[in-house]
């Protein structure tokens, strides 16, 4: 069975990735490429081609109309745009709800690794009381803190229900960093970098450092590909590659 894939976002980092994995992939075709300037219907494809689900890799402003209008359309979503916190997750999940037939795949990071780091620090927060959380990213990126430090920041919260928030002292002092769920998170924009994300976790005497460096966009790639072939089937909502790896 062949899945015929929409890219919104085809032009940007992620996008050109996405775009050249399917246009290789035997069990994939591309039947739309959308930019800044294409109209939102172009995303269903044609009447000979039409579309059977949606990559969504643009920006946090416009993302949620690019998944409302693709689920209004009968087309399931893989969204690889940073930004869903818990809060903006909230609407998305109580739509789906009512719609047992739909399903939308959030991956805040398509790499293997940085699913792998972030499910061994939700592993271990339980263990120790403090715990912040640093990410680097290039300059260009618009949004912080980044859709995985969130996600890590959210389970880490989810792993620790019964232990309760993470010992976070001064808080009040901006320089502390932005709360997550309780987790402070520090955010680095800086020219040089790809992407990096240490979550430290501090105890009597000794801390322990989970850290996932990219290197290069094609990181990204067997994530993608994983989520794509996984969104004809999906229902509901699933937040994270870790769910698709049964992590």
């Amino acid at each position: 069975m062949t899945i015929r894939v929409a890219v919104v976002g085809a032009s940007g980092k992620l996008g050109s990735v996405a775009v050249d994995l399917i246009e290789k992939a035997p069990d994939l075709e591309l039947v739309a490429a959308l930019g800044s300037r294409s109209d939102l219907s172009e995303m269903l494809g044609t009447d000979d081609a039409p579309s059977d689900i949606v990559l969504d890799v643009t920006l946090p402003a416009v993302s949620p109309t690019i998944v409302d209008f693709a689920l209004d359309a009968g087309r399931n979503v893989v969204v690889g745009t940073s930004g869903w916190s818990a809060a903006r997750l909230a609407p998305l999940k109580a739509r789906l709800r009512d719609e047992p037939d739909a399903g939308v795949i959030v991956v805040p990071n398509f790499s293997l690794g940085s699913a792998l780091g972030t499910a061994f620090a939700a592993a271990a927060a339980k263990y120790f009381d403090s715990i912040e959380i640093i990410e680097a990213h290039a300059a260009t990126k618009i949004d912080s803190p980044s859709g995985t430090a969130v996600r890590t920041a959210e389970l880490i919260a989810e792993a620790r229900s019964e232990q309760g928030p993470v010992a976070a002292p001064h808080t009040d002092q901006r320089a502390r960093g932005q709360q997550v769920a309780s987790v402070p998170v520090h955010s680095l924009r800086m020219s040089g970098l790809v992407a990096r994300q240490s979550v430290i976790l501090g105890g009597e005497g000794e801390t322990l450092t989970i850290t996932h460096d990219t290197t290069g966009s094609r990181a990204y790639a067997a994530g993608i590909l994983h989520a794509l072939r996984a969104a004809p089937d999906a229902r509901g909502l699933t937040v994270g590659l870790d769910k698709l790896l049964g992590l």
